[in-house]
């Protein structure tokens, strides 16, 4: 079973940055496209970003883009958030999930809850204006 691990929230002030990270376990990590949602109070849960097994597909939410960066170390079996130039609309839970895709196909169709298969327990980011 696969089991994914969150670390890395926390409060921060309007302009600053976080990093998100999260650990994979129970299967191979390699063979998984990885994305991260975020949820709001009161909102359903949002695509943020998703990268391929490889890295080499890479996919950001409007919203994030150019602020956010995804990225991933199969030799630690972990996907990386690197959250830039935050704003108080960024405050959300922050989950990490799973996709059983070895075909590294693009992720740019990978944006609903509904095509992700494991789901972690989320990290609460915080950021105050």
């Amino acid at each position: 079973q696969v089991r994914l691990v969150e670390s890395g929230g926390g409060l921060v002030q309007a302009g600053g940055s976080l990093r998100l990270s999260c650990v994979f376990s129970g299967r191979t990590f390699s063979a998984y496209a990885m994305g991260w949602f975020r949820q709001a109070p009161g909102k359903e849960r949002e695509f943020a970003a998703a990268i391929s097994w490889s890295g080499g597909s890479i996919y950001y939410a409007n919203s994030v883009k150019g602020r956010f960066t995804i990225s991933r170390d199969n030799a630690k079996n972990m996907v990386i958030l690197q959250m830039n130039s935050l704003r108080p609309e960024d405050t959300a839970v922050y989950y990490c999930a799973a996709d059983f895709d070895p075909s590294d196909v693009g992720v740019e169709k990978k944006l609903t809850v509904d095509e992700y298969d494991y789901w972690g327990q989320g990290a609460q980011v915080t950021v105050s204006s």
